[in-house]
């Protein structure tokens, strides 16, 4: 169970990056088609379920990965941590849980007060490094037969 509780913090670590990723490419690709292209953005295109520019798969990632896949994951993560017997295990996956929790907010939020992004980028890098220093946590801490040696 510590494995899957491992590799379960570093995959979260890892959906954050593609979140990042994601969202940048679709940024670059509107401001291209802004820019070379002429396209302009407005409330119609946004409404259109045909807009047409590089990137846009970009916004449909962010937003599936940010509402469903991370979700999903911190989930499991909170529910293996019961059974991984990771020192402060349960303590860092519910921390990860809640600051998940905060980052679907924020991002919702963001639409009405969009000064609320910034912190929306703070909570992703507050998420990365938490589930990355999770995943390392549960890297070197040694199973209990292998304690009882070392002993």
């Amino acid at each position: 169970m510590r494995n899957v509780y491992r590799v379960l913090a570093y995959l979260l670590s890892i959906e954050v990056l593609v979140q990042g990723m994601a969202i940048a490419y679709a940024i670059a690709g509107l401001g291209k088609w802004v820019e070379d292209d002429g396209g302009v953005l407005n409330k119609q295109v946004m409404d259109s379920d045909n807009a047409d520019f590089p990137g846009i798969g970009g916004f449909a990632i962010h937003g599936i990965n940010g509402t469903m896949i991370i979700p999903l994951v911190v989930l499991l993560l909170l529910i293996v941590s019961f059974f991984a017997k990771v020192p402060g295990g349960v303590k860092r996956a519910a921390i990860l849980f809640g600051l998940v929790a905060l980052q679907i907010f924020l991002g919702i939020f963001a639409h009405s007060v969009p000064f609320v992004i910034v912190l929306h980028v703070l909570n992703a890098f507050a998420i990365f490094i938490g589930a990355f220093m999770t995943g390392r946590a549960a890297s070197t801490v040694a199973a209990p037969a292998e304690a009882a040696v070392a002993v």
